[in-house]
């Protein structure tokens, strides 16, 4: 059980989150809202990489793949039944789901580095299938058929109430999910595999839930995210940028809270707007920074800013550990008595 305080604290920023999502598309204009709603959306992208690397001990180089997988199931089944995309989003992340569980099984036989790399040879694999096959537009892309059948008057507060639900149910349920007995197994088969198999968690049923969810999260938040532009092409579905921006985002936010990646974002979208925006620099420029800033933090707070500031402040909101039980007080008590006798 969490102390009431903090209870109370979780609750009504949430209730002041739900308040400010629903509200905010009545005095933000179309471009505030646009770039919300891409920062929600590479939010909900950062926490689920962090689902498998933070929590899971898994580092995948190849995330991009399941955004490319939603994107591609929303476009073409929304084509193919002549319905609003909005009502074939859940096909997203069903898809990209089941593509991991389906590779997770011979993944699941490598470790570490090359894990990490074989995530990223099959995300290229699908993504050079993808750009010669002309079904799905090869590497010209294809638009969204539908596009016709949305009401574009209300297209982007519709986006943004999407990806603000989405993000805040992310948040929710990884909170739920790791404060709960699996989330205990899962944090131990990060820290050691073996060591938590020997206890008897089953670390391969762990980490393929998390693999799966992880998949399914980025799925969802691709499918928003490509048919907020209407159209969709193998270089952007399959950019490494993807992941690359989630890895930053969680490790310097840091990797392994839920609080982390929403510091992370926050800094990259501001050195991005702030790069491109006043300073006039061109695109390229704010990823140097963004590797110099990289390169400092992981020097100075290998953890990330978030739990150096955590500890400097005090502040425990969303934050996930694990503790060594204390000894009852009814074993303690008997036990002080006995030595007092004695």
């Amino acid at each position: 059980m969490i102390p009431m305080p903090t209870r109370t604290i979780l609750v009504a920023s949430a209730i002041l989150l739900v308040a400010a999502i629903a509200g905010a598309p009545l005095v933000l204009n179309e471009g505030f809202l646009r770039l919300a709603t891409e920062c929600l959306l590479l939010l909900t992208m950062a926490q689920m990489w962090n689902l498998l690397a933070g929590y899971a001990g898994l580092v995948s180089l190849g995330h991009q793949v399941f955004i490319a997988f939603g994107a591609y199931a929303l476009f073409l089944t929304s084509g193919w039944l002549e319905v609003t995309p909005i009502w074939v989003l859940p096909v997203a992340p069903l898809v990209a789901g089941a593509v991991a569980a389906i590779i997770a099984f011979p993944l699941f036989r490598l470790r570490d580095a090359y894990f990490s790399i074989a995530m990223w040879v099959f995300a290229e694999i699908i993504g050079a299938f993808t750009m010669k096959s002309q079904a799905v537009g090869g590497t010209s892309g294809v638009p969204l058929a539908t596009s016709r059948l949305i009401d574009f008057d209300w297209f982007e507060p519709t986006m943004f109430w999407l990806a603000g639900g989405l993000t805040l149910v992310t948040i929710a349920a990884l909170y739920r999910m790791m404060t709960s007995s699996f989330g205990l197994g899962l944090m131990s088969v990060r820290d050691n595999d073996l060591a938590a198999m020997s206890v008897g968690v089953d670390v391969r049923h762990n980490r393929f839930v998390a693999f799966v969810l992880s998949a399914a999260g980025c799925g969802f938040a691709g499918a928003l995210n490509f048919m907020g532009n209407l159209f969709i092409a193998p270089l952007a579905a399959f950019d490494v940028n993807w992941s690359v921006y989630m890895m930053f985002i969680v490790i310097i936010g840091g990797i392994g809270t839920l609080e982390g990646p929403i510091l992370g974002v926050i800094i990259f979208f501001g050195l991005r707007e702030l790069m491109t925006g006043p300073l006039g620099l061109s695109g390229g420029w704010y990823l140097v920074g963004l590797g110099i800033i990289a390169v400092v933090v992981m020097i100075v707070a290998p953890r990330g800013l978030w739990p150096a500031l955590r500890d400097r402040i005090g502040v425990r909101l969303l934050d996930v550990h694990r503790a060594a039980p204390r000894p009852a007080a009814a074993a303690i008590l008997p036990a002080a008595s006995e030595q007092v006798t004695g």
